[in-house]
């Protein structure tokens, strides 16, 4: 059974705590009143809680001690890095009884190995950063997803992130080597290895990846780098529909699949947001499409004939019709200004009014049928929703999000959510697919926990959650039902 959740019981702040969380971290380490207000709200705006405290430990010692005095004085502890979190993962609850952790100042680069094509890196650090700093080694970061600016690693991977390349690279836990964590009884698990096969029982890393921190809050990792591309094409293209959208992707997976770093999908009314509410996007093609193709190949060879392959597959899609038209990006400018128009839709989506975002998979054979039977279902539920999905068709994982009609309060359609939510994913479950791709399931989504993952598969959640925690004080009422 699951444990009670210790936010249950409202207190006032322990300043007994709060004065040992001082003594130990400094003054700069501790935040309280006001100063926290920057991290008790989620991106999106959907949660607003409260704390007791912002901690912000500077090194993994600290997180460390943090942890053992939180322990100790049972108050329980809300991990958050960048604050990106499009679930409330990283957002404390409203009775003020936990403690923020702050990873922040944990953003030092330990270092990067061109050899091993490895990179050590701090939680604190952002993806950005972290993907220069492979940079700066002549390699690549291959993860990348909208927020990189603001994401730091820590986040990152303990949600699992996807993102732009999951199609070539796979999700970050595909990219982590080892993990340095702090675990729920303040102990430091250091399993901060380099080595691409080691086969000594459990994957404890694999645990916390994707553990939104309900097991242990990760202070460092090892990420695996690869090659930077020495060539680049990236294109986009008007399709009269997602059919012609799989279609043009399947034929560059036939021509050559390795050539594909990313295939992202763009429906009209995403686009039109894009454009008409982001400075500077403008749309290169002549006309506007029902919906959109954003296509990148990358290769480490110079003279890998990108470029023929992108123009034979695209002028082929041209002649026979299912692309209408299409840019190929002459320079890294365009390529940038491209990107930006997929880049953007969130933020598009957030100025154009409320939304309820869908983060769902199904296998990729299955997305075209997703977003006809999804849109069919969510316009019959609420006459006059603006429906706008993207991402990442090339491994089927498809932001199925829906803004509120222009006749209907902020309010009154997110007391829908729900309602809209199972909707989506009552088409979701019928194609054998996921109700959350890479968001995670945070505090937004556990009451699906049951019917999506009951039985045993949920049980075996339960018994790690209280093997690793068992007084349910790391991130509690996140993920778990």
């Amino acid at each position: 059974m699951p444990l009670p959740h210790p936010a249950s019981s409202s207190r006032p702040a322990d300043t007994a705590l709060l004065a040992a969380l001082r003594e130990q971290l400094g003054e700069a380490g501790v935040l309280t009143g006001r100063d926290t207000d920057g991290y008790v709200e989620d991106w999106r705006g959907l949660y607003r809680g409260r704390t007791m405290a912002v901690v912000r430990p500077a090194d993994t010692d600290a997180v460390a001690a943090a942890v053992r005095l939180c322990v100790q004085h049972r108050v329980a502890i809300v991990p958050q890095g960048g604050n990106t979190s499009m679930v409330g993962g990283a957002s404390p609850h409203a009775d003020g009884s936990e403690i923020v952790l702050s990873l922040s100042r944990l953003n030092r680069v330990r270092g990067v190995d061109p050899v091993d094509m490895t990179l050590s890196v701090e939680a604190g650090v952002t993806l950005q950063a972290a993907q220069a700093a492979a940079r700066e080694a002549g390699c690549l970061l291959p993860l990348s997803i909208s927020s990189e600016g603001s994401a730091q690693i820590g986040g990152v991977l303990a949600t699992n992130a996807g993102g732009n390349n999951t199609v070539r690279y796979g999700n970050a836990r595909e990219l982590v080597l080892g993990v340095e964590a702090v675990l729920p009884d303040g102990q430091v698990f250091n399993g901060m290895r380099r080595l691409r096969k080691d086969n000594t029982g459990y994957a404890v890393r694999h645990l916390l990846v994707g553990s939104e921190g309900t097991l242990g809050i990760i202070t460092a990792a090892v990420l695996q780098l690869a090659p930077q591309p020495r060539s680049v094409e990236v294109a986009l293209c008007g399709v009269a529909s997602p059919e012609a959208a799989l279609a043009l992707f399947s034929e560059f997976r036939r021509r050559d699949p390795s050539a594909i770093q990313a295939f992202e999908f763009m429906s009209g009314t995403g686009m039109a947001l894009v454009t008409s509410l982001i400075d500077g996007a403008t749309l290169p093609l002549a006309e506007t499409a029902p919906h959109y193709v954003l296509v990148e190949l990358a290769s480490g060879r110079e003279t890998a004939g990108l470029r023929e392959l992108i123009e034979e597959v695209i002028g082929q899609a041209l002649e026979d019709g299912s692309v209408a038209d299409a840019v190929v990006a002459e320079s890294g400018a365009q390529r940038a200004a491209i990107w930006r128009l997929r880049e953007e839709h969130s933020e598009a989506q957030k100025r154009a009014g409320a939304s309820v975002k869908n983060d769902v998979s199904v296998p990729v054979s299955k997305v075209p049928e997703l977003i006809a039977r999804a849109t069919a279902a969510c316009e019959a539920l609420v006459p006059g929703v603006r429906i706008a999905p993207f991402g990442h068709l090339g491994d089927g994982n498809i932001h199925f999000n829906l803004i509120q009609p222009a006749d209907m309060t902020r309010e009154a359609f997110l007391a829908r959510d729900h309602e809209i939510m199972d909707t989506v994913c009552a088409v979701v479950r019928t194609l054998d697919g996921s109700f959350s791709a890479e968001h995670g399931v945070g505090m937004l989504k556990p009451y699906m926990m049951p019917d999506w993952r009951g039985g045993a598969e949920l049980d075996a959640m339960r018994r790690i959650k209280q093997a690793f925690d068992p007084l349910d004080l790391f991130n509690p009422g996140k993920l778990l039902p």
